[in-house]
């Protein structure tokens, strides 16, 4: 994302939990009674690894409970009648800033660049994402139920992103999983930012010397703290000559960029230049880091090279207009060839409100050569495989959260497939009928 300028973590993942309160700001309608059983019947069902005709989902505390054709509903189950309509998961952008920019109020809740410091990794999204952000609601609408949310791109290293349902009162009612990744970005925006203020980088040399020192400051204090602690051990099980150390002085910004040195989380390096992500893959190769690229803009001129290294991709947005020199290169055919060529991808809006587009993106994927099913495994499964939370969504099966859409007819078909219903885990969060 941009750095917008103004006018001229709960440091643990979340596990499963019951099913909460919808509460937030807004339209969200009860969802199924109590404790019943759901089932929703005669639906096509589509999911990233095969199509049921004439299916059965049913629902119990906010999981997927059975799915399939020949499924017996209990006699005091809540039955709806899907025939002739299609569900799919609750979809899925692995790269956005809702909550973040909120929508609709400009530099008053424009929190997701820090631009005093170009290296900020102790930030955490979640102490900036705001639930009553109208946004939230619109995503909702268009079936989007899970996002990954995070800092933007003015620093070389934003800070750390997080996993939101896009249902709930308060930050940790939405939390699905934090941290997910490290928001790192090359390119024109942080030599832009910090050289406009005469400071380092200013240029792409920059970009990387500067990521380069921070990240050998890193190894150097996880070497100091693992000698600490060592010493610290040995004078507790009173060893022969052991003295107790001096006390350790925590470094809020070495601690989280420990995170991805020890491979705890990945690196989300925002790249759109070929050349900017060669720079990605050379420092994920010295520091050992797990990388996924974000936006891979002009990814398919490289796109053999990130196939072999299988590095994920998570290009987008699509629809937007080269509007900085590092997008001349934009190509809408970019997400297909990088399929095409064996890369892992995940089809992202690097937006706010307009995430509600993300069926329209994977439909201009699919006119630019990508197959429907690789493009519902885009805006579904893979991206909550890359944001590892795979266990909890991005497919129709048992065990999963009740994360789902109801449509008017096949998904990719924008302009006639509308979304019905939508519920997460299990709760209706949007109902066409009611408005």
């Amino acid at each position: 994302m941009q750095p917008r300028r103004r006018p001229p973590i709960l440091v643990a993942s979340y596990g499963k939990q019951e099913p909460r309160s919808t509460g937030g700001n807004s339209d969200v309608i009860s969802g199924a009674k109590g404790g019943n059983v759901l089932a929703l019947k005669g639906a096509t069902i589509l999911t990233p690894e095969k199509t049921i005709a004439a299916g059965t989902i049913l629902v119990e505390a906010g999981r997927i409970t059975a799915v399939g054709v020949d499924i017996d509903i209990p006699a005091s189950a809540d039955v709806l009648d899907l025939s002739g309509k299609t569900v799919i998961p609750g979809m899925i952008d692995a790269h956005c800033h809702t909550g973040i920019f909120a929508d609709g109020v400009g530099w008053a809740h424009s929190d997701g660049n820090e631009m005093t410091d170009p290296i900020t990794p102790h930030l955490r999204a979640i102490d900036a994402v705001h639930p009553e952000d109208k946004a939230f609601g619109d995503l909702r609408e268009a079936g989007v139920t899970c996002i990954g949310t995070g800092p933007g791109s003015g620093n070389l290293v934003g800070g750390q992103t997080a996993v939101l349902k896009t249902r709930g009162r308060t930050v940790e009612e939405m939390l699905l999983r934090y941290p997910v990744g490290m928001k790192m970005a090359l390119g024109e925006n942080p030599k832009r930012v910090y050289g406009e203020q005469k400071r380092t980088p200013s240029t792409r040399m920059g970009n990387a010397g500067v990521l380069r020192e921070w990240l050998t400051k890193a190894q150097t204090y996880m070497a100091r703290k693992a000698a600490h602690e060592q010493k610290l051990a040995a004078f507790r099980a009173g060893e022969k000559d052991a003295k107790e150390p001096d006390p350790f002085e925590t470094d809020l910004k070495l601690e989280a960029l420990a995170k991805i040195l020890t491979r705890e989380i990945p690196a989300h390096i925002h790249a759109h230049r070929a050349d900017d992500i060669m720079t990605a893959l050379r420092l994920a190769k010295e520091f050992q880091l797990d990388p996924i690229l974000i936006h891979a803009t002009e990814g398919y001129k490289i796109a053999d090279v990130l196939a072999a290294e299988g590095i994920p991709c998570v290009p987008g947005p699509i629809l937007i207009s080269r509007s900085k020199y590092e997008l001349r290169e934009l190509n809408p055919k970019n997400a297909a060839l990088l399929s095409r060529a064996g890369v892992k991808i995940a089809i992202q809006t690097d937006q706010m409100s307009a995430v509600r587009h993300i069926r329209l993106d994977a439909a201009v994927a699919i006119n630019a050569g990508m197959s429907d099913e690789e493009a519902l495994r885009a805006i579904t499964l893979t991206p909550a495989e890359i944001l590892r939370v795979d266990d909890r969504v991005g497919s129709i099966a048992v065990g999963k959260d009740a994360d789902l859409v109801v449509l008017s007819g096949a998904p990719f078909d924008v302009a006639h497939s509308r979304v019905l219903r939508v519920f997460i885990e299990g709760e209706t969060v949007f109902d066409a009928a009611n408005g």
